[in-house]
């Protein structure tokens, strides 16, 4: 613990308190889904995407590689890509591989030494492509780098858009429309509906690596913010909501104790839980829909044979 810990001392720093305060002080506790990723967080998910229970990476993967000349005729030429939420750029290497004469890359991600390694080893392996890293919220404000050429492409795989809610959707999908242009097109990853049964496993998986990323959020709180909670006194927890579509994620008092942050005392009963993360399963019919009210048409959609992904391909309208 940080007894120096000033909340003001920078700007990052002051903003992920003023967060973690504001969430904490909620009758339904809540911490924020894109704190999960330090650098530290952003290994543990790429673990998870490996995890047998694991659906989505794997089945979303297959339909880019299934579908990569199809994708890249559609996209056309030159193209900019633009990655929300980056990561490790897996399946981007999918993208890069089989598009023509792809002009560059500009991945966007919060955790910045996890950022900045992937896109120095990006330029390993791809030595005539121009990458070009943003570090940041992909929620926030940001313009192309000027130095960025080509037809600018989103890319938003790993239906992290099932973290947002409608409002959330409608902002970042308008916000994508303004940043990439009148004749710009996106390529979105989206999980689809299915059995409880398949979705509970893929969020609470047997070797608790989803539970270790869960409660990582809390180690990053202890070490970055100066508070207190006990590890050993919180569980991950996962819950199928029916009437949402969603999958959340919560971490679960086991006894009756209070956490304190810098001059803030938080109050837990045995049972309270805070709600750390959404992931929203879609039908297309409705998803289409709100994306059209967010300046984007659905042009075409690649499905896995279980039709538990899509890959949707939007243009600007």
């Amino acid at each position: 613990m940080d007894d120096a810990f000033d909340p003001v001392a920078s700007g990052a720093r002051a903003a992920f308190f003023k967060a973690v305060v504001n969430g904490l002080s909620q009758l339904q506790k809540t911490l924020p889904c894109q704190y999960f990723y330090d650098e530290i967080g952003s290994n543990l998910f790429e673990q998870i995407t490996t995890l047998d229970e694991y659906y989505p990476t794997r089945t979303e993967t297959a339909i880019l590689q299934q579908n990569a000349a199809d994708i890249a005729q559609a996209l056309g030429p030159d193209v900019l890509l633009v990655e929300y939420g980056a990561g490790a750029s897996t399946k981007t290497r999918i993208l890069l591989d089989s598009l023509n004469r792809i002009a560059g890359y500009v991945p966007i991600d919060v955790s910045e030494d996890f950022l900045l390694d992937t896109a120095d080893g990006l330029r390993n392996e791809y030595p005539d492509l121009p990458v070009h890293p943003i570090v940041g919220d992909f929620m926030g404000r940001f313009g192309l780098p000027s130095e960025a050429r080509g037809t600018p492409v989103g890319f938003f795989p790993g239906s992290t858009i099932g973290n947002l809610d409608d409002v959330e959707i409608g902002a970042f999908m308008r916000a994508a429309r303004a940043l990439l242009g009148a004749d710009g097109q996106f390529l979105l990853g989206v999980d689809l509906r299915k059995s409880a049964d398949i979705l509970i496993p893929a969020y609470d998986d047997s070797r608790g690596v989803t539970a270790a990323f869960n409660l990582n959020l809390l180690t990053r709180i202890n070490r970055e913010l100066g508070a207190d909670f006990n590890l050993d006194t919180f569980r991950h927890k996962a819950v199928w909501n029916d009437a949402a579509s969603q999958i959340e994620m919560h971490l679960e008092s086991l006894v009756d104790q209070s956490v304190t942050i810098g001059a803030d005392q938080f109050k837990f009963t045995a049972g309270e839980t805070i709600h750390t993360e959404n992931s929203r399963k879609f039908d297309l019919e409705s998803l289409t829909a709100q994306l059209s009210d967010a300046g984007w048409q659905l042009q075409h959609s690649w499905q896995d044979e279980r039709r538990y992904f899509a890959v949707l391909l939007l243009s600007a309208q």
